[in-house]
């Protein structure tokens, strides 16, 4: 079990390229708040990003907005079943089904699915994720499993397809620490 989330602020870097990411997370009037400032580089391009993230108390997404430096931007908002609408409203089926998102660039997003209380003996929990890549900014459902193998410190996450898989250490908010071969805690 996670403890109450206070108003925190964390620091990760990548492990390749040059980068940091400054998320301030806390609770808000709706339930809980993100926001980050990251810069970094992903196939030799750089980029800097902007996002929030807000969700119910119960830690699922009600809605996100991603902006870059260079002025592209993204807005989304569920109703938490996994029913997407864009900034104008317009219903978005694609992404039906799916409850979380996957910012490239964040391990924080990974704590989204974390913190709904996975359990051991709940085995592998087969998600499909509103993934959104920093490069294009094209949001698609991708899907990814999560196991929980130590509750409240130790979760793996397992892309679908099984061409990546990485065990993640969480503190006691359930905030990734270490992610083998992408990011660590400052």
């Amino acid at each position: 079990m996670f403890r109450p989330l206070p108003l925190k602020s964390v620091r990760w870097r990548p492990l390749e390229g040059e980068g940091l990411e400054h998320l301030t997370i806390g609770p808000s009037e709706a339930g809980i708040r993100a926001s980050s400032v990251l810069i970094g580089e992903r196939g030799g391009r750089p980029y800097g990003v902007r996002y929030t993230i807000d969700c119910d108390a119960a830690w699922t997404v009600m809605s996100f907005n991603i902006d870059t430096t260079a002025g592209q931007r993204l807005f989304l908002a569920s109703d938490g079943n996994g029913h997407w609408r864009d900034a104008d409203g317009n219903a978005l089926p694609a992404f039906d089904g799916c409850i979380d998102i996957d910012l490239a660039g964040t391990p924080f997003t990974n704590t989204l699915p974390i913190r709904r209380r996975l359990k051991p003996e709940n085995g592998i929990a087969k998600l499909t994720m509103l993934y959104v890549p920093f490069d294009t900014f094209e949001p698609f459902p991708d899907g990814q499993n999560y196991t929980c193998l130590e509750e409240g410190r130790l979760y793996r996450y397992e892309a679908e397809d099984r061409s990546f898989a990485a065990d993640l250490p969480v503190d006691e908010d359930g905030l990734v620490m270490d992610y083998p071969t992408l990011f660590k805690r400052l």
